[in-house]
C-alpha cells in the first residue's frame, strides 16, 4: 500500500496501490477497473482519511479539500471534454459513498449533479431528448432534497403517484415531458416548504453540500445498525466517489443494470444479473420496476458483459457483483465488489474456483465465513409436502422460513425478537434494515434478483422472494390478496421458500438439511488444514448419531441430567430426595441404575470408539421438585377440597423439603460437586452405570466409547481428589464384580476463577480439563446470564462498554486470560494433559480462534455447529500459519 501521507484526493489512475481501506470498496474496484482498461468514466476517490478527519472536527469539511476537489475536476475536464457547470457539453458527476467492507444501500448516493434550470435546458437540446434531460434534473432534485437538504422522500413520492395517475402512466418513464417539468417544478416547491431553502442553482454548491451529505451518511441509523449486525469498525469511515454521468436514462438504446460473474444464489458458473432499460442504476437496485434477465439483452451487449465478468475474476480471483450501464449502445462500468452471496453459493464458488486453479484449496476454506454455513444447516421444506402455493415470485434467497405477517418494518423490529416474522413489503429501502435483521425472511411485490431486499436478505442468509406480483398489499396495510382473491391478514402465518420462490398460507413442514457435495468436500480440506479437534455435545444416542455424520471425532460433554428428569424416572428421583438416610437414597438410585445403564450403553455404542466425556450430575436437587409457589397453591387446593390426610402430609412433605433446599442463589449454591461431597452415592450409582454399559459393549465384541468421566464446578483441588476416589472406589467394585474391567479417564471442568488460578494443583490429580465457559463467564463478571442478557446487556453493547455478550464470544482479556492461565499451569504439573472446551463458546467462530491461540486440544459444540467449529478451526489454523510467515 501507497503512504497514508498521500494526497486525500485522487483520480482513478493514480491511486493504483492503495488499499480498500483507503479508498474505501467502491473506489477500490474502480481503480483497479481502471487499471485492467475497463470503460470506466473517468473521477476520482476523496479518501476514507477525509471522513475520520470530518468527524474528528466535530462535522466539518476539512480546510483546503474542495481546492483539491476542483483540481481533479479540471482533469476530468480535460480528459472528457466537458466542463462542470458548463452550459455546453456540462459535465454532471455522480456523488457515492464507499466503505472499506460493502453496505448495500446504507449510505447516500447522488446522480446527475450539476445539473440546474440552464444546464437542463441545454442538455435537452444537445442531446435532442427533452424527456431524458428532464428525466435526469428531476432525479437530481429528488435524491440532493431528500439526501443533501432532509426533504422528505415520501412527499416526493406522492408527487410522482398523482402525476402518474393524472395522466394514467403506469411507470416513471411513462410520464411525458411536460409532466416532469411539473414535477420539477413541484418537487422544488417541496424542498423550499421543508428546508427553507431553494434547490442550489450553483454546481459547485451541490458538490460541496453532496460530499457532505455522503460523510454525514457513515453515520445514519441505518448505517449503524448494519455495522452492528455485521460487526463492522466504526471507525473505518466511507470514502466519497466522485464520477462523471453515463446516462441509461436516455432512449430504449440505453438502461442500467448489474451483473454477477456467477449465480449468486446457487454458485453456479454463469453470467448472472439484470436490466432495466432507460433507467439508472439506482432505479434497478430499489426495486421500483421488476428488471429483465441479463441474458434477454442485445447479444452484442451481453457479450461484451461476458469479457467483462472474465476479466475481473481472474484479477479479484472471486465472484464479482458489477453495476454497468448502457447509453446509447455503449457499456460502461461502474462498481465491482466481492458480490454478497447465499452459503450455498459461497460453497460451491470456492470449491469450484479451487478446482478451476483460480485460487488453493486452502484459499477455498479461507473464502467461506464459519458463520455462513449455519444458514446451510436450517431445515427446509418437505419435498414430500402437498401443500398448496398462494403465489409465486423471484428466489432471490434461498432456504425456507415461516412467520407471522408483518408489513411494517419497525413493527417487525420489535416483534422479531420475541417470535417469528414475515417482514411483507412492496419493495425495501435501506431504511428497512432493522426488520430485515429481526424477520425471518422477506416477502416483496416488486424488485429483481438484484433489488436491495434480494442483495441484503443473501447476505444475511435469509430466505428471500421477491417481485412476487401475484400479490398486492391494501392501501392501509393491514393484509394482501393473491390474485386468486385469496386475502392474508397481518398475523396470519405465511412459509415462503426462497429456493423457489414460493408462498405458502400457514406453516409448512420442514425436513432436517442434507449437506452438498460441494460442502463434503470443503469441510475436507478443512479438516486437513485445522489442528484443533472438534467434538459434540450429545445426551442421547439419536444426537451422538448426529455428531457423528456432521463430523464430531467425540463427544466433549454428556449432560446427565435428562437420565435423571425424563418422565419416567422423575418420580424415582423424587423418592430419593425425599429419602432420610443413605441408604433409603441408594435404595431409590438404584431402581435408576437399569434406565442409566441403558442410556449409557446406546450413546458409547453409537460413537464407536471415539471418545465421550460424561458429566456426572451437576443440578441441584431442588430443581427435580416442583416450586414453592406450585406446591403452596396444592397444599391449599387439597385443603380446601378435603383431601386425604395421607395426600396431604405427602404434600406438606414434600413442601418443607422445598423449603430445605431452597438457595437465594442456585447457580452459586448446592450443585455439581458439592452435591456429590454431600451425597456421594449419586456419583457412585452414576460411574457404575457408565462402565458397566462399557463393559457390556466390550463382551459382545462392540466397539464402545473411550470413556471419559467429568466432574463438574470444581473449583478446590480437595474436592476433585475427594471425588476422584468415590469414583474410582466405585469402578473397582464393579470390576471385582464383573469380573472384568475397562479403560478410564476422570477429569473436571474448569469454570470457576478460583479453579482456573488454582489449575496447577488441580492437575496433580486430574487426568483432562474442560473449560465450562458459560459459568466461567458468568464467576469472572459476576452476572447473572438470565438477568443480564435481558436488562443492561443490549445497553452495554449500545454504549461501546462491551464489544459484544461475553456470552457470544469469549471475553478474551478477561476469561481468555484465565483460559491461558489454566492451560500453562496445568501442563507444566501435566505436559500431555488434554484440554478442551465444552460451553456454548465451543461454536463460536471468534471464540475458536481464541481458543486455538490458547493451545486447547478441542472444542465441543452442539452437532449441527459441528461443520461451522470444523471450518473456524481450519481458518485459525490458516490464521496462525500466516502470522507466523509475517513474524
Amino acid at each position: 500500500m501507497k503512504s497514508s501521507l498521500m494526497q486525500r484526493v485522487m483520480l482513478f489512475q493514480d491511486a493504483r496501490g492503495c488499499d480498500k481501506f483507503l479508498l474505501g470498496g467502491k473506489g477500490f474496484g474502480l481503480v483497479e477497473m481502471t487499471s485492467l482498461g475497463l470503460p470506466v468514466p473517468p473521477g476520482f476517490v476523496v479518501t476514507t482519511d477525509v471522513c475520520k478527519q470530518y468527524y474528528g472536527d466535530g462535522g466539518r469539511i476539512p480546510d483546503g479539500l474542495m481546492d483539491e476537489i476542483r483540481t481533479k475536476i479540471a482533469a476530468v475536464e480535460k480528459e472528457t471534454g466537458k466542463r462542470f457547470g458548463g452550459e455546453d457539453r456540462p459535465l454532471l458527476f455522480s456523488v457515492r459513498s464507499g466503505a472499506p467492507f460493502s453496505m448495500p444501500g446504507m449510505m447516500d448516493t447522488i446522480l446527475n449533479l450539476g445539473l440546474n434550470d440552464r444546464t437542463t435546458e441545454r442538455l435537452a437540446a444537445a442531446t435532442r431528448n427533452e424527456r431524458f434531460a428532464l428525466d435526469s434534473y428531476r432525479r437530481l432534485i429528488q435524491m440532493f432534497g431528500k439526501v443533501a437538504m432532509g426533504a422528505d422522500a415520501a412527499a416526493f413520492e406522492k408527487i410522482l403517484d398523482k402525476r402518474k395517475a393524472k395522466v394514467g402512466a403506469k411507470m416513471d418513464i411513462d410520464l411525458p415531458p411536460d409532466e416532469i417539468r411539473g414535477v420539477v417544478e413541484d418537487f422544488k416547491a417541496v424542498i423550499r416548504d421543508q428546508t427553507g431553502s431553494e434547490f442550489p442553482q450553483d454546481p459547485f454548491v451541490q458538490l460541496e453540500m453532496a460530499v457532505e451529505a455522503v460523510l454525514k451518511s457513515w453515520n445514519n441509523e441505518r448505517a449503524k445498525e448494519y455495522r452492528r449486525y455485521y460487526r463492522i469498525g466504526e471507525d473505518l469511515g466511507t470514502a466519497v466517489n466522485i464520477q462523471s454521468m453515463v446516462f441509461g436514462n436516455s432512449g430504449e438504446t440505453s438502461g442500467s443494470g448489474v451483473g454477477f460473474t456467477r449465480n449468486p444464489s446457487t454458485g453456479e458458473k454463469k453470467l448472472f444479473g439484470e436490466y432495466l432499460p432507460n433507467s439508472q442504476g439506482e432505479d434497478v437496485v430499489a426495486g421500483v420496476r421488476t428488471p429483465l434477465g441479463i441474458e434477454r439483452m442485445e447479444p452484442g451487449i451481453r457479450s461484451q458483459l461476458e469479457g467483462v465478468a472474465k476479466k475481473l475474476e481472474a484479477h479479484f480471483k472471486d465472484m464479482q457483483d458489477f453495476e454497468f450501464t448502457v447509453e446509447n449502445g455503449k457499456l460502461y462500468t461502474l462498481q465491482t465488489r466481492n458480490g454478497k452471496r447465499t452459503a450455498q453459493a459461497a460453497v460451491k464458488v470456492a470449491v469450484d474456483m479451487a478446482r478451476e486453479g483460480l485460487i488453493t484449496p486452502e484459499e477455498s476454506v479461507a473464502r467461506v465465513e464459519p458463520e455462513a454455513l449455519e444458514s446451510l444447516l436450517h431445515r427446509r421444506l418437505d419435498p414430500s409436502s402437498r401443500d398448496k402455493p398462494l403465489a409465486k415470485g423471484l428466489d432471490a434467497s434461498p432456504g425456507a422460513a415461516s412467520g407471522e405477517v408483518i408489513f411494517d418494518t419497525d413493527e417487525a423490529a420489535v416483534m422479531g425478537t420475541t417470535k417469528k416474522v414475515i417482514l411483507v413489503r412492496e419493495e425495501t429501502t435501506p431504511e428497512d434494515i432493522k426488520g430485515l435483521i429481526a424477520a425471518q425472511g422477506v416477502l416483496t411485490m416488486r424488485g429483481g434478483m438484484t433489488s436491495h431486499a434480494a442483495v441484503v436478505a443473501r447476505g444475511m442468509g435469509k430466505p428471500a422472494v421477491v417481485g412476487c406480483s401475484e400479490i398486492e398489499i391494501s392501501q392501509d396495510g393491514s393484509s394482501f390478496v393473491t390474485k386468486t382473491g385469496e386475502k392474508v391478514m397481518k398475523g396470519e402465518t405465511v412459509t415462503i421458500d426462497g429456493t423457489t420462490g414460493t408462498v405458502y398460507k400457514g406453516e409448512v413442514k420442514m425436513v432436517d438439511p442434507e449437506p452438498t457435495p460441494e460442502l463434503t468436500e470443503l469441510l475436507k480440506t478443512a479438516d486437513r488444514v485445522r489442528k484443533l479437534g472438534v467434538w459434540a455435545n450429545a445426551d442421547t444416542p439419536d444426537a451422538a448419531r448426529r455428531a457423528r455424520e456432521f463430523g464430531a471425532e467425540g463427544i466433549g460433554l454428556c449432560r446427565t441430567e435428562r437420565m435423571f428428569n425424563a418422565a419416567n424416572r422423575l418420580p424415582i428421583v423424587r423418592d430419593m430426595i425425599m429419602s432420610r438416610d443413605a441408604e433409603a437414597r441408594k435404595t431409590h438410585l438404584y431402581r435408576l441404575f437399569p434406565f442409566q445403564l441403558s442410556d449409557f450403553r446406546a450413546i458409547f455404542e453409537a460413537m464407536g470408539g471415539r471418545p465421550v466425556v460424561v458429566r456426572l450430575l451437576d443440578l441441584p436437587l431442588h430443581e427435580f421438585l416442583p416450586t414453592l409457589e406450585d406446591l403452596i397453591v396444592d397444599v391449599h387446593s387439597m385443603q380446601r377440597k378435603g383431601a386425604s390426610p395421607e395426600e396431604i402430609g405427602r404434600a406438606e412433605a414434600m413442601l418443607t423439603r422445598v423449603r430445605q433446599l431452597s438457595e437465594h442463589n442456585p447457580m452459586l449454591g448446592h450443585r455439581g460437586c458439592r452435591l456429590a461431597v454431600t451425597y456421594p452415592e449419586i456419583y457412585e450409582m452414576q460411574t457404575r452405570a457408565i462402565l458397566q454399559a462399557a463393559i457390556e459393549l466390550s463382551r459382545e465384541g462392540k466397539e464402545g466409547a473411550r470413556v471419559k468421566i467429568m466432574i463438574p464446578l470444581v473449583a478446590h483441588a480437595g474436592e476433585f481428589r475427594y471425588l476422584r476416589g468415590v469414583v474410582e472406589k466405585s469402578a473397582e467394585d464393579l470390576f471385582r464384580e464383573l469380573g472384568a474391567k475397562v479403560d478410564y479417564q476422570v477429569g473436571t471442568m474448569i469454570e470457576t476463577p478460583r479453579a482456573a488460578l488454582t489449575a496447577a494443583e488441580i492437575a496433580k490429580a486430574s487426568d483432562f480439563f474442560s473449560f465450562g465457559t458459560n459459568d466461567l463467564t458468568q464467576t469472572t463478571f459476576g452476572f447473572s446470564r438470565d438477568d443480564v442478557e435481558a436488562k443492561f446487556i443490549p445497553k452495554y453493547i449500545e454504549m461501546g462498554i462491551l464489544p459484544q455478550s461475553p456470552f457470544d464470544s469469549v471475553d478474551a482479556a478477561g476469561v481468555g486470560k484465565l483460559v491461558r492461565m489454566a492451560v500453562e499451569d496445568g501442563r507444566r504439573v501435566k505436559p500431555a494433559l488434554e484440554v478442551g472446551i465444552c460451553g456454548e463458546h465451543g461454536g463460536d467462530p471468534k471464540s475458536i480462534t481464541f481458543f486455538a491461540s490458547a493451545g486447547l486440544n478441542y472444542v465441543s459444540c452442539s452437532a449441527f455447529r459441528v461443520p461451522i467449529a470444523r471450518l473456524a478451526a481450519a481458518h485459525a489454523a490458516l490464521s496462525s500459519a500466516t502470522k507466523a510467515v509475517t513474524a
